[in-house]
């Protein structure tokens, strides 16, 4: 199935792309894993700050109601709003509120040399997909509202041989290195880097 955003440049019959992730994550029975380059409940590029919680309600409502686990793999390079940390901390702090909710949270880093960074919009882990034991999901779209409600984006939803795929290469990332728990050591520091 495809789905697309934003509603007025999607074809009658269509998914909008934001139902199918809230969709996705409320189907989920044992765990969510997301892993995207940008992440926030807001339309941060907007002429005006806007609170866009669509999204953020629906891993809220998964790991707090339903018991979803919910891992959250986001990177963190040059260009990430500063807001996303506190975003990030909020869904983090659910985990330290209750006893029976599991949110965690990490920070995917791309190590790069000088002259590395020299390259703009680049060293980035480009992600921007989600699977659950259900389904996978694989889009275009950061996850700032501004991506659904005002730029073109589409995304593949399937429930075939992609749901393994994409869970054996979240584990692998998640795993790796180059994942820093959010609240580790490395959350103050990053931004130095």
């Amino acid at each position: 199935m495809l789905s697309s955003s934003p509603p007025p440049l999607s074809p009658a019959g269509r998914t909008n792309d934001d139902d199918a992730i809230v969709n996705i994550i409320h189907s989920a029975e044992e765990f969510v894993y997301i892993a995207v380059m940008d992440y926030g409940p807001a339309l941060e590029y907007a002429p005006k700050l806007k609170f866009w919680p669509k999204i953020d309600d629906a891993i809220r409502r998964a790991a707090l109601e339903a018991r979803v686990r919910v891992r959250m793999l986001i990177s963190w390079w040059r260009h990430s709003q500063p807001a996303e940390d506190h975003f990030l901390a909020s869904l983090a702090a659910l985990a330290q509120a209750y006893p029976r909710v599991d949110i965690q949270v990490r920070r995917f880093i791309v190590p790069s040399t000088p002259d590395q960074d020299k390259i703009p919009y680049a060293r980035v882990n480009h992600n921007k997909y989600m699977v659950t034991e259900r389904a996978a999901y694989v889009g275009t779209s950061n996850w700032y509202g501004d991506y659904f409600v005002d730029t073109a984006g589409v995304a593949l939803v399937s429930d075939g041989a992609l749901v393994a795929a994409l869970r054996a290469l979240f584990e692998r990332d998640w795993a790796s290195p180059y994942a820093r728990d959010w609240a580790s050591p490395y959350a103050v520091p990053l931004r130095a880097l």
